[in-house]
């Protein structure tokens, strides 16, 4: 186990409790090796969509996955059609799951997701990436919450009246508005997200909030210097507070190599580790859960949807976006035995596959 640094201390002993008693009952299996003790396997900020077949489904479900974190909405929108359009978004998903119920559920708190364990099914979290569909209406908080939302992303690469985003020209830390949304978000059991936000959005939101705050898709900078990566200051204020950084999957962000590999991901969750300590690291792998075919088809389709998503692809566009061991459904397999191979223990496996998101979302969403 890491070190546990400075202001950790505090925190440290009520994480540990808090998570060896979260730990679950989904049997994680492990490729070539002895399967992992029980945990409950979470990704958080994943995309679980509503074309994946059954039989996708269930080989996501044989990975051991039982709760992952949404999109509901463009982030990318500002104006006035940003709230319907995540509105819309979580009413398509709340049809689908109940056209799944044998293999999808909702989840707005950790028993659904104890039940989603039990019933062997993938819980939902519904999680808009961009605080901009509030406009100034700061009671849309409340009316998300009441359609099932529990994580909100403060902002999305740009500034909107709350703050600033990672891909931002100027560096401003949360706005008035800000503060405010802030404070009902701790209110209304809200989790607030910064992966996107800007450094000092980042850190204002971690310092001000009285509850901890999610990275729940990220890198870390100094690993690989992007916008989209956080700084090891930002990491080690978030553990003070008790929060999480789930590590993502997305080629380009994580190194300089045309095709990175499982190795350089491996390093953004050994340098999280050594910074924020094993209790504030999981996986938010930020892609598909399905076999993305290499070919130009499908890049194609990724450059269209980027396009809806500007200004990511001034961000530095690089195909693929996927890491070639990780295109798969059962990839949380994976992951676990390369953290096995890398000498991690059986606990500290389970506090990253999920572990320490499930310890987050009973101390935030409840």
């Amino acid at each position: 186990m890491s070190q546990v640094r400075g202001g950790q201390r505090r925190h440290f002993l009520k994480v540990s409790a808090l998570t060896a008693a979260c730990l679950a009952t989904s049997r994680l299996p492990v490729a070539g090796g002895q399967p992992a003790r029980a945990t409950t396997v979470i990704d958080g900020l994943g995309e679980i969509r509503v074309d994946y077949e059954p039989a996708l489904l269930d080989a996501i479900l044989e990975s051991g996955v039982r709760a992952c974190v949404i999109t509901v909405g463009n982030p990318a929108l500002h104006g006035p059609t940003a709230f319907d359009d995540v509105v819309s978004e979580i009413q398509v998903y709340d049809r689908h799951i109940a056209a799944h119920p044998d293999r999808l559920s909702r989840a707005q708190s950790v028993a659904d997701i104890d039940r989603a364990v039990a019933r062997r099914t993938i819980a939902l979290i519904y999680y808009p990436q961009n605080a901009a569909a509030l406009q100034d209406d700061i009671e849309r908080l409340e009316q998300l919450r009441g359609l099932g939302v529990r994580i909100i992303q403060l902002t999305y690469n740009t500034r909107n009246l709350i703050g600033d985003g990672c891909l931002e020209r100027t560096n401003a830390g949360l706005s008035r508005f800000g503060v405010d949304v802030v404070g009902r978000m701790n209110e209304l059991r809200l989790l607030l997200d910064v992966s996107h936000s800007g450094e000092a959005t980042t850190l204002d939101a971690i310092r001000m909030s009285k509850a901890p705050v999610a990275v729940t898709h990220a890198g870390c900078r100094a690993v690989f210097d992007h916008p989209r990566n956080k700084s090891d200051t930002a990491l080690r204020a978030l553990a003070e507070r008790g929060g999480v950084v789930g590590i993502f999957q997305i080629n380009p962000y994580l190194g300089p190599n045309a095709r990175n590999t499982l190795d350089e991901y491996l390093a953004h969750i050994d340098h999280a580790i050594d910074v924020a300590g094993i209790d504030h690291v999981g996986i938010g792998s930020d892609r598909e859960h399905r076999s993305i075919p290499d070919t130009a088809e499908e890049r194609q389709k990724l450059v269209d949807e980027l396009s809806r998503l500007r200004p990511v692809t001034a961000a530095g566009f690089r195909w693929p976006f996927f890491l070639s061991e990780l295109n798969h459904p059962r990839r949380m397999e994976t992951i676990a035995s390369a953290l096995r191979r890398r000498g991690r223990t059986t606990e500290q496996v389970e506090k990253i596959l999920g572990g320490n998101f499930y310890r987050l979302f009973r101390e935030t969403i409840g």
